[in-house]
């Protein structure tokens, strides 16, 4: 019989410890807010721009073997932040660590999900970028849409923020059942509706108002058709009708709410919070 072997776990505060949390220069508050809560300390790791704005980062410790958790999210230089977790990622990478964990609460791009205007999924390359230079797993909150999850090639938790959201309704807000849930568009409806239901309140929708999304959801098939004067090949083997009918242009009605909002309270839901910011 082979001796009974023992593990003994180690403390989370122990430097031994086989998790290490590292975080990035966009909200390094955060960063420590989680360390302390989870009961660790950050990484000894050196992240700056040095006077050409390029990114620097350099590990003070060894991390090899490790398991990596790397804290970043989008802010203002939404740019900036996105190329030091990509330099982060691939720090890790070639130092060795056993897995790479990024931590988003607000992923950048994540509107950029469907194909707008002769331009490209900027969410979906985002997502290849970061699979590629190393991540093993993505944690991140609210995605603007979930068939995002289909962009990585990696596993993703795309955690939820509206019980925290309601639940601060309920113990800060007196009489809110007394209040109304608007949505700023008919796109974000079946959001609020969710919402509405968990508060047991009503809801309205304001219609008319101008939708980004949707005027950017212009694919290219509303090109101008070719001139009437051209005629169909004798080589295709079928022929289009000519003129080709153009595409009727949308027109958008006035700014008009549905629903009951007067002499109550109302709560605007959005869709993302860097619309607003």
């Amino acid at each position: 019989m082979f001796p009974q072997r023992i593990l003994k776990c180690r403390p989370m505060s122990d430097p031994r410890a086989p998790l290490i949390l590292l975080a990035g220069q966009s909200h390094p508050k955060l960063a420590e807010n989680i360390a302390k809560h989870v009961g660790t300390r950050l990484g000894a790791c050196s992240v700056y721009n040095n006077t050409s704005r390029e990114s620097i980062v350099q590990l003070q410790e060894s991390i090899r073997g490790k398991e990596v958790y790397i804290i970043q999210s989008g802010s203002k230089q939404v740019n900036n932040d996105v190329f030091e977790l990509l330099n982060m990622v691939y720090v890790c990478k070639t130092s060795s660590a056993r897995k790479i964990v990024a931590v988003l609460p607000y992923m950048p791009y994540s509107q950029q999900c469907r194909m707008r205007r002769r331009a490209c999924i900027t969410a979906k390359l985002l997502a290849k970028m970061m699979c590629h230079t190393g991540i093993n797993h993505l944690i991140t909150m609210d995605l603007h849409q979930r068939e995002i999850h289909g962009f990585f090639d990696c596993s993703v938790d795309n955690l939820r923020s509206s019980p925290f959201l309601l639940q601060y309704i309920i113990d800060n807000i007196p009489e809110y059942q007394k209040a109304v849930i608007v949505a700023r568009s008919p796109s974000s409806t079946r959001r609020v509706s969710s919402y509405a239901e968990r508060l047991r309140v009503s809801f309205a929708v304001i219609h008319g108002e101008a939708k980004m999304e949707e005027e950017q959801e212009i694919d290219g098939r509303t090109s101008p058709p070719p001139s009437a004067t051209l005629s169909a090949p004798s080589s295709f083997a079928c022929s289009y009708p000519s003129p080709i009918p153009s595409i009727q242009q949308k027109i958008k009605p006035s700014l008009s709410l549905v629903g009951t909002v007067k002499k109550k309270k109302d709560f605007i839901l959005h869709l993302c919070v860097d619309a607003i910011a």
